[in-house]
């Protein structure tokens, strides 16, 4: 990030989770960024995907602090108490796709619906939301995972449809997807003992911000991994 003034902002949204912690971690001794802040539901304000009045209030917020010249989604869902990922068309259940494409898809497009509006008008700002991989069509071969898969596939297209609109608002902006990797969370940890390269939390929010910083705003609505490199739609 090329910090333009005193008052430039970053914020993550999704502060409470094991990237969301990392990020903002990372982010603090950060001297370009007059202000670090991680939102989350036991944050004040308080920010709830599921709730689009504390999404407004939360972005509003931050915009009060000072120029939001980096915004991080790191939110995400694919598995709690109540439910895993779908291994067969057979285990497909309309109330839990649509609490996936509530948390993963519709949640980050509200977000994306009051947040990009509030980017500095010049100068480079960046919005990025964690996908995954597993959401990308052209790279699904193993099959599995339909909530997860549709609804991360879901959010690369909101991620790609909005960096189009900021580009005529805020063309020095940029609106992208990020791939994490595999890393050591509650996320991930059922499935972390399948021969998968596991970050740590660390290592994984340096990665991330790395390829932020590497970032151009000919590659906005763009969908990338942990090194940088393009991930297939």
């Amino acid at each position: 990030m090329d910090g333009t003034g005193r008052d430039d902002v970053a914020v993550v949204f999704g502060a409470g989770g094991g990237i969301g912690g990392a990020l903002v971690a990372a982010l603090a001794g950060d001297r370009r960024f007059a202000a670090v802040i991680g939102l989350g539901r036991g944050s004040a304000p308080r920010f709830d995907l599921l709730d689009e009045a504390s999404i407004a209030e939360a972005v509003r917020a931050v915009a009060a602090r000072g120029a939001i010249r980096l915004a991080i989604d790191a939110t995400g869902f694919l598995h709690d108490e109540a439910q895993m990922p779908e291994k067969s068309l057979r285990e497909l259940d309309a109330g839990r796709l649509a609490r996936s494409f509530a948390l993963n898809a519709i949640g980050p497009a509200l977000l994306m619906k009051h947040l990009l509006p509030a980017l500095p008008r010049e100068g480079r700002a960046v919005f990025a939301t964690l996908s995954a991989r597993v959401g990308s069509i052209g790279d699904n071969r193993l099959g599995g995972w339909y909530g997860y898969r549709a609804s991360k596939a879901a959010l690369n297209q909101f991620v790609r449809t909005a960096a189009v609109e900021l580009a005529r608002r805020s063309p020095a902006a940029i609106c992208v997807a990020l791939h994490p990797g595999t890393v050591a969370t509650g996320l991930s940890a059922p499935f972390a003992a399948a021969g998968l390269d596991v970050q740590a939390p660390e290592v994984a929010a340096a990665r991330l911000l790395a390829v932020i910083d590497r970032l151009t705003p000919a590659e906005s609505g763009g969908f990338f991994d942990h090194r940088g490199e393009a991930v297939p739609w």
